[in-house]
């Protein structure tokens, strides 16, 4: 199988390899074109050192990643993975580390930030998803229930219960054949996530003689773990919302040789060591890095026995956290999901899942079903679960794992963070709202197909709605206006549509009741805090999402939530009319440097969206401060079991992370209606020719070589007199074909003829050295390219080598971005040698390249970099 790139209409990538390895290295290819700034980004969040180029404003996360062990915590999981897995997120990698110098060429935020490449290590994708998820299971949230605690008394440590997620959520369903019109099960949702720019989403499809992969990937992650469709069998997960993340109230006291921590056995020493946090325009950063038996110090208070407050925010907390404590991180799942052809493989592969923990919804064309939770979750006491616990105190620590449980489908079955499966695993989940819709639109039919979709994720009944509509009933002494505007939310049929203007009062109105119901609260404020954990301690944000619990509850008897009620009514009664929600249910996607969604040429689209918090099209603002949304379906998917080229998907955003890029934001128009896009749409292969016309001289076209096409022409070129050195006089016809199908196969080597106004004049190989035997005789410097140039038979031309050497170092330059050409003839080759001398390159070391077959070439190596070109 020949190693390519496709692309269909919306620039999704469709890549194609021979092998595994090789299509997860081409993988990695495309990550790095399309994604760079964000998977660059990515890398230096785990290594906590994006301050060095965002600022100040990055520094407080910095300062948690280096504590929290990331880094190191990655590198463990990664040593601990089996031989097969490592090697594939090697590989993976290698490919990031050969295209990423091209890819940051194209990205703008390089150049802004000034940010420089530096070389993946083979752990980074474990560092990435680490990072990305560390936060996930928001154990933040345990600090500040002690912190309500410590204010308000023991009685309201659950007082903000807000069943419903904070930062990260999801819908899902699965209904199988005997609801749908094919008679085969559908697998459809949505994660819900931040909106980021570029998304956090990858739409691809991977293919190999092995396996034929639809899914979502995560940019800087090999596979796809969270959501595929193999053809035969389709899964996707929700967040489980499950508790498995504990933090520690510590007591430390310094020795003469470090750091001791008392534990339930006593005094036993932490470990100990400093690191400096580089800050853009800022003074640097020195962090104390300390590690007890519990886990890494996250936030640092007094030491010694006056420091044993720490839960209240004074004293110093330890995280614990499964794969600090494991060495696992369970990436070996991604590869095994790719070759799942049956539910049982999927059940199988996710029983080695770590974190996240997730529900899966997996169905295949046998007719298999299922619906289980996967991770680790640890077995302790609930009061873990809940806040600060002492690390002295036995009574605390883990015993054991949670089992994780499977559910029977015998009908439609519905994920969306709700209690479920996953109850024993957590202590907050979401509201049944969402699920419960959705179970009920399922439910109603028997005869559903992908087309119908798209109906239940654009659904905007908010079902939370009648806890507040409830409170307003019986309400007296209104103005006339207040009469108007609750009888008009009376008769409201509670669908959050962006066109509504009774949807946007109503927000208005809840709005106004979160912002005074917060004033209750300022004994809650300035929560002493790491400064990355303080979005977590803020009341109006936490009264927002509790509302429901806050407006049903006892634990406020000073509290008069219907007189607040009255005078939030009376205030948007007094500004009425409001205008259609979606003039204000705005989209904002977030980015690092808050660029911008569209480039300075194009049109903005309206950004209006329709939706809320707990509709099944779930577009969350924070209630009781904007209704700017910034978190909502960071994908939606339909996957098809009876046919998969029937599939449908969508992102907010597009393919390409580049701003300007005609897929930097294709898809947002459709998203914004709740629309799907063909999954399997027709895919037209990436064409890497280039063409040039250089004065003088005559147009050169490169374009990649077909060995069936091109095979007489290469082997006159390959077998000629001049061609010595390239040591393939020797080869039949059929060995010389072989040999370039074999190129021809391998996403790390390519094959180009050359033209001089179309007549061919030259072979033109390239190569990624780290997949060469070349590479292991010379450093390999970060998208460097092999390069090998043979010119055809004929009439010696003056000037001539000098000008393709410089088209082929403005093709490679230029158009395939690399930042530095390598190449190694053979030392007995002098004319070569002079000829690169002339052209510009810097002789190397003259090295022994032990080549597949066992022979040995001595090369001598010679350099050309990109700003020797432009200088």
């Amino acid at each position: 199988m020949n190693a390519r790139v496709f692309r269909d209409t919306y620039g999704v990538p469709h890549l194609q390899a021979g092998d595994p390895l090789a299509l997860v290295y081409l993988q990695g290819v495309n990550a790095a074109r399309d994604r760079a700034w964000q998977i660059e980004l990515e890398r230096r969040r785990y290594l906590g050192t994006s301050a060095a180029f965002l600022g100040a404003e990055a520094a407080a996360w910095d300062v948690f990643a280096r504590q929290a062990r990331l880094a190191d915590t990655a590198r463990r999981c990664f040593e601990s993975l089996d031989d097969e897995t490592r090697e594939w997120v090697t590989a993976y990698v290698e490919g990031v580390n050969h295209a990423l110098p091209g890819g940051a060429a194209r990205a703008p935020e390089f150049a802004e930030t000034g940010l420089t490449l530096q070389e993946w290590e083979p752990w980074t994708p474990l560092g990435i998803w680490l990072a990305v998820h560390i936060l996930f299971a928001g154990f933040p949230s345990k600090l500040w229930r002690t912190h309500v605690a410590a204010q308000l008394g023991e009685a309201s440590l659950e007082l903000f219960s807000s069943e419903g997620p904070h930062g990260a959520g999801s819908n899902g369903w699965l209904i199988p054949g005997s609801h749908t019109a094919s008679g085969q099960a559908i697998v459809a949702g949505d994660p819900h996530r931040f909106i980021e720019n570029p998304g956090v989403y990858q739409q691809i499809r991977l293919t190999c003689p092995e396996y034929d992969v639809l899914g979502l990937a995560v940019p800087g992650i090999p596979g796809l773990a969270h959501f595929g469709h193999t053809g035969s069998v389709a899964w996707s997960i929700t967040n489980a919302m499950a508790d498995y993340q504990d933090l520690y109230a510590e007591q430390l006291r310094r020795t003469g040789s470090g750091v001791e921590a008392l534990g339930p056995d006593g005094w036993r020493p932490a470990s100990f060591h400093t690191e400096v946090v580089e800050v853009a325009g800022a003074a640097p950063v020195e962090v104390e890095v300390i590690e007890t038996d519990r886990g890494p110090i996250i936030t640092h208070g007094p030491e010694g026995p006056e420091g044993a407050e720490g839960p209240e925010g004074t004293g110093s907390v330890s995280l614990r956290y499964p794969p600090r404590v494991t060495g696992r991180l369970g990436f070996q799942v991604m590869r095994r999901l790719l070759r799942a052809t049956s539910v049982g493989d999927v059940d199988a592969a996710f029983d080695e899942w770590v974190e996240p923990v997730n529900v899966v919804l997996a169905a295949d064309t046998a007719g298999g079903l299922l619906h289980r939770t996967a991770g680790v979750v640890p077995r302790r006491e609930r009061a873990n679960m809940l806040r600060v616990v002492p690390a002295w105190d036995a009574t605390y620590g883990w015993d054991g794992w949670h089992e994780m449980a499977r559910a029977a489908v015998d009908g439609p079955a519905v994920m969306a963070n709700a209690r479920g499966l996953a109850t024993p695993l957590g202590v907050e989940f979401a509201a049944p709202h969402r699920a419960d819709r959705i179970r009920d639109l399922v439910e109603a039919r028997d005869d559903w197909t992908v087309d119908g979709m798209p109906g239940i994720h654009q659904d905007t009944y908010l079902g939370s709605a009648g806890s507040l509509l409830d409170l307003l009933t019986g309400l007296g002494d209104l103005s006339p206006q207040a009469v108007a505007l609750r009888t008009e939310l009376f008769a409201w049929d509670r669908r959050m549509d962006a066109t509504s203007t009774t949807a946007s009062s109503y927000a208005a109105v809840r709005k106004a009741l979160v912002s005074r119901l917060t004033d209750h609260f300022t004994m809650l404020e300035n929560a002493d805090v790491a400064a990355v954990f303080t979005p977590w301690m803020d009341p109006l944000t936490h009264v927002s999402y509790a509302l429901e619990n806050l407006l049903s509850t006892d634990l406020l008897p000073n509290v008069d939530v219907r007189w607040l009620a009255r005078e939030a009514l009376e205030e948007v009664a007094a500004n009425s009319p409001r205008p259609p929600w979606a003039e204000t249910h705005q989209l904002a996607p977030l980015h690092a440097l808050r660029g911008p969604v569209f480039a300075a040429n194009e049109t903005p689209l309206d950004l209006g969206l329709s939706g809320d918090h707990h509709c099944v099209m779930s577009t969350s603002s924070l209630p009781g401060l904007t209704d700017v949304c910034i978190r909502a379906s960071a994908a939606r998917y339909a996957w098809d079991l009876a046919d998969r080229s029937a599939s449908r998907w969508i992102v907010p955003l597009g393919a390409s992370g580049v701003l300007g890029d005609p897929h930097h934001h294709d898809q947002l128009a459709s998203w914004l209606r709740g629309a799907l896009v063909p999954a399997e749409g027709p895919a037209v292969r990436e064409d890497r020719t280039y063409s040039a016309a250089v004065d003088g001289f005559g147009t050169v076209r490169i374009e990649e070589a077909d060995p069936a096409r091109d095979l007489d022409l290469i082997h006159g070129w390959v077998t000629a007199e001049r061609a010595t050195y390239w040591g393939m006089g020797a080869l039949s016809r059929d060995e010389i074909e072989a040999t370039y199908r074999f190129l021809d196969s391998v996403p790390t080597h390519h094959v180009y003829v050359v033209r001089l106004d179309g007549v061919p004049v030259a072979l033109l190989q390239t190569y990624d050295p780290q997949a060469d035997p070349a590479g292991a005789a010379y450093t390999v410097e970060p998208g460097d390219l092999g390069v090998h140039l043979l010119i055809a038979p004929g009439d010696a031309r003056a000037g001539f080598t000098g000008q393709m050497v410089g088209t082929l170092a403005r093709f490679v330059f230029e158009h395939l971005g690399h930042p530095r050409i390598v190449v190694e003839p053979d030392v007995r080759n002098t004319r070569a040698i002079e000829r690169f001398q002339r052209s510009g390159f810097t002789l190397g070391v003259e090295a022994e390249i032990v080549q597949p077959d066992g022979s040995t070439k001595t090369a001598r190596f010679a350099f050309l970099a990109r700003e020797q070109v432009s200088s």
